[in-house]
């Protein structure tokens, strides 16, 4: 029997910009993250490069007469959504690729890339001055701290100074401009979006790594893609610079230099989901099966299991209502769902910023009688108290003691202990990488206990 087709229409973006053999940034960059965020990738190279993760050992720019024709033979075509704009190295691709985006209605997003980010420089001085047309033709323009003191002669080393270069931007004639803050120093990343009527700010924490080769071409590729879904400027930006924290956090560990950022990081990560929650209900149905209700504590118990990526509690699945003790044996209370636990999904989340391969996670009575079976276990056993989380951390006490726990031990900690507070009982958390290293542990703990009480 021949089956019927069932083809589907995902908005088209034209990327037009330089090859990176590396495949970490430029044309390949922009493709994996258009396609990884559910557009149709097309492309119009503009120049070849010879470079990888360590540096940029040639370039050749391609004839203008060679461009316009692929922008020609993409744009006659597709119904092109969004347009990006990379690498284009010489006035003469500026002045093309101004004049393309003139005639196209889907709105562009330029990315003025004239450094790359180990050091080497991508476009000519000469065309520094024929930007401010590009610019001019642009529904967002995403320079760095670097970029936008040469097109707006604004050095913005502060948020306020990134407000001024935004509006010199605007006033340019973009619709909005994105004064990105990686290159800035400091604990915190600060992007700033100004538009005509309004001005966002984007604060994320640093992440203490090297391997940002493609940040720029991934974060403008994603902004593009949510225009062509759609999204305002304000909403695609969000989920570009959110998309982009997380590929940084997750890099790509390949080649000899610091690596490249992860382009299908959110789009590996949601497809981890059913997995995830398989491996939770996998873990809760040992638990109850060995019934470990001597090791509920009287708030219950709740196991919880991260994606591969996972940044926030709403990725964490866990048991909607907990694991109780009853007279029948350790018994959940309802199902496995994403975003049903928020304490022990936060401890989790918070040992992950010291070892990110932790994916697992469950709570269990402390007293000492628990004290003396975790000593059974394969790892060290960490304890905080949360009683001594200074004022300014009261809203984060969980992820203040689980850092002041990993200090104090060395390597990662197969139990994380918090010793409680006046009114509220002491709970262990044990940790682990893998579903079944998680049931172990537990069951190790409960064997020992029941050695003792013999």
């Amino acid at each position: 029997m021949t089956r019927q087709e069932a083809p589907v229409s995902p908005p088209v973006v034209l990327t037009i910009a330089g090859s990176d053999s590396g495949g970490g940034a430029g044309i390949q960059a922009d493709l994996k993250t258009i396609e990884a965020g559910g557009a149709f990738g097309t492309s119009a190279i503009t120049s070849i490069t010879a470079q990888n993760t360590t540096g940029v050992e040639r370039t050749h720019v391609l004839p203008t007469e060679e461009i316009a024709a692929q922008c020609a033979a993409v744009v006659d075509d597709f119904d092109v959504a969004a347009v990006k704009t990379g690498m284009l190295a010489t006035a003469e691709v500026v002045e093309l690729v101004t004049e393309r985006v003139r005639e196209t209605d889907a709105p562009a997003v330029v990315d003025p890339v004239m450094v790359a980010s180990s050091g080497d420089r991508l476009l000519e001085t000469a065309a520094e001055t024929a930007y401010e047309d590009l610019v001019a033709e642009s529904r967002l323009v995403t320079p760095n701290a670097d970029e936008a003191a040469v097109l707006t002669d604004i050095d913005p080393e502060s948020e306020a100074e990134a407000r001024d270069a935004g509006d010199a931007l605007v006033e340019m004639g973009a619709d909005a401009a994105l004064i990105k803050g990686g290159h800035i120093q400091g604990d915190a990343v600060v992007d700033v979006l100004v538009t005509a009527d309004s001005v966002e700010t984007f604060r994320h924490p640093r992440v203490d790594t090297d391997a940002t080769h493609g940040s720029g071409c991934t974060l403008s590729s994603a902004v593009a893609t949510r225009l062509a879904h759609g999204d305002d400027v304000v909403d695609a930006v969000g989920a570009g610079i959110d998309l982009l924290g997380r590929a940084v956090r997750y890099n790509l560990d390949v080649g000899h230099g610091p690596g490249a950022v992860h382009h299908t990081v959110a789009l590996r990560n949601q497809a981890a989901r059913d997995e995830t929650a398989q491996a939770v209900e996998g873990i809760v149905q040992s638990l109850v099966d060995a019934n470990v209700g001597p090791l509920v504590p009287e708030v219950g118990t709740n196991v919880a299991g991260g994606t591969p990526y996972a940044e926030r509690p709403g990725e964490t699945a866990a048991v909607e209502g907990r694991i109780t003790r009853t007279h029948a044996g350790a018994t959940p209370n309802r199902g496995v769902r994403f975003g049903a636990s928020t304490h022990v999904a936060r401890l989790l989340l918070a040992a992950r910023e010291h070892d990110a391969d932790l994916r697992f996670a469950l709570n269990c009575r402390y007293d000492d009688a628990v004290a003396d079976a975790l000593e059974a276990l394969d790892g060290p056993v960490a304890t905080f108290d949360s009683t001594e989380a200074p004022p300014e951390a009261a809203a984060s006490a969980v992820e203040w003691g689980v850092e002041r726990a990993f200090e104090s031990v060395d390597g990662t900690p197969a139990v994380v202990v918090n010793g409680g507070a006046y009114g509220t009982e002491p709970i262990a958390f044990v940790l682990s990488q893998t579903p079944d290293a998680l049931v172990d542990r537990s069951l190790a703990v409960l064997d020992q206990l029941d050695s003792d009480r013999d």
